[in-house]
């Protein structure tokens, strides 16, 4: 199995060169399609990493920023960033040296608008300096490459010819014959070198050993802290109670001209980027709670929700948490399938309580009841809460279009169904209801 890795290079843009690098980084897009990666653009040629899974540039900014002052604090500046992330098989520094061989020059010109980089910058060091590490990382699928998408969707689209062209012959035959036949057509397309299905890579034992020392570290270091959690658990839920029932509302409508913006960016694909940004409320406690439950959270996506669901949502492919600025702001982003609305709503209605234990620690989130209860659940306000912290992504780049996490399921169970030595009737029919 080969892991999946995540990077997220960001660095401060010169104020004079904010809206050259939004004009250079357009210029990236389809034409037809804003946002959208044009995969064989002159300075970042996605398409030609087998690696890579999903990438973006955006230049972040806080348009909330103000909000801070209903505490009382001075807005807490932020410089304009250019951000520079994706989701890759194996190892980040593999990719890196691909990336570096095959798109210098275009990367050397994007980043020469930030302020830290210059024309003698060494651009590996530059790069690995400016990464900033998730909190909390999900993967639907771990272990899933790019070359498995690829070559299962291969097949599933060949068998699916395959039957159509055959669909008289095999209409009413017994559901065994019909897998025979397939199993002929697969192996001869197999033989002929149209079909390719790579047998999955070695785990690396490295990253084994790092697994399993993660799995059974975090519930050891919650064992030994158990005496103190339960001592001071109600003090803390006593004071996360208080500081709840006096936070300011935020709840203003968003500005239809940067929701138009927004929804500009979307719906050209089965799948859509999200990106969200935002303060955390001001207290060692809030920044706490949140780095507590963030740590938390990635537990249970490393090693419970990795198998193609987070809790009961089958939607997200990638999705990451990241502190930034010292942990006083938060970033989040995602790509998933379906719309903005049909996004928001699946939260609400399937993980409403888990969206209110950690998004409730931001600034202008809705006000919840006892930490679990209200806070997104006032639909509404949460929906203006997302779309005034929503960031535009200046390009979006995804390795197979058209492709949504329950094909790639299917597609996984195709393969499965294919090598498989024998299958009953029953097992049969229900592989043959994929097609």
């Amino acid at each position: 199995m080969t892991p999946q890795s995540n990077f997220m290079v960001i660095a401060p843009i010169d104020p004079g060169r904010i809206e050259d690098l939004r004009k250079l980084l357009g210029s990236m897009t389809q034409i037809d399609r804003p946002g959208m990666a044009d995969s064989r653009n002159a300075l970042v040629p996605f398409e030609e990493f087998d690696r890579l899974h999903f990438a973006r540039f955006m230049i972040l900014e806080d348009p909330t920023a103000k909000d801070l002052t209903a505490y009382g604090n001075a807005i807490e500046k932020w410089d304009t960033s250019l951000v520079f992330m994706g989701d890759c098989d194996g190892p980040v520094t593999e990719f890196f040296a691909h990336l570096i061989a095959a798109a210098t020059p275009g990367l050397r010109i994007i980043f020469s608008h930030c302020r830290s980089f210059g024309p003698d910058t060494n651009l590996w060091r530059w790069m690995h300096d400016h990464e900033h590490p998730p909190a909390t990382i999900y993967v639907n699928r771990i272990g899933r490459t790019l070359k498995q998408v690829n070559e299962e969707n291969a097949l599933y689209n060949s068998i699916e010819s395959y039957l159509g062209a055959n669909a008289p012959a095999i209409a009413g035959a017994d559901p065994q014959r019909i897998r025979s036949g397939i199993l002929e057509f697969v192996n001869s397309e197999l033989r002929a070198g149209r079909l390719t299905l790579t047998p999955r890579e070695t785990t690396p034992p490295g990253w084994q050993l790092r697994n399993l020392a993660h799995c059974l570290g975090v519930p050891i270091i919650l064992l030994l802290l158990s005496p103190f959690l339960l001592v001071s658990l109600p003090f803390l839920i006593y004071q996360l109670r208080l500081r709840e029932k006096s936070d300011p509302e935020i709840a203003p409508r968003p500005d239809s001209a940067e929701g138009r913006r927004l929804a500009n960016l979307e719906d050209y694909d089965v799948t859509n980027q999200y990106n969200a940004f935002g303060t955390v409320k001001p207290g060692l406690l809030r920044r706490w709670a949140l780095t507590f439950l963030l740590w938390v959270v990635n537990y249970t996506t490393r090693h419970i929700y990795n198998r193609s669901h987070l809790t009961r949502i089958t939607t997200i492919h990638f999705a990451r948490w990241v502190f930034l600025a010292d942990k006083t702001k938060v970033f989040f982003a995602s790509n998933y399938d379906g719309s903005d609305e049909s996004y928001m709503d699946d939260f609400i209605n399937k993980l409403g309580w888990g969206l209110n234990l950690v998004f409730g620690n931001g600034v202008g989130y809705p006000r919840t009841n006892w930490i679990l209860c209200e806070g997104t659940y006032n639909e509404q306000k949460f929906k203006y809460f997302n779309r005034r912290h929503q960031q535009p992504t200046e390009v979006w780049y995804k390795a197979y279009p058209g492709l949504t996490t329950f094909d790639l399921a299917r597609n996984e169970l195709v393969r499965a169904g294919v090598q498989k030595p024998a299958m009953n009737d029953a097992e049969t029919r229900d592989w043959l209801s994929l097609f």
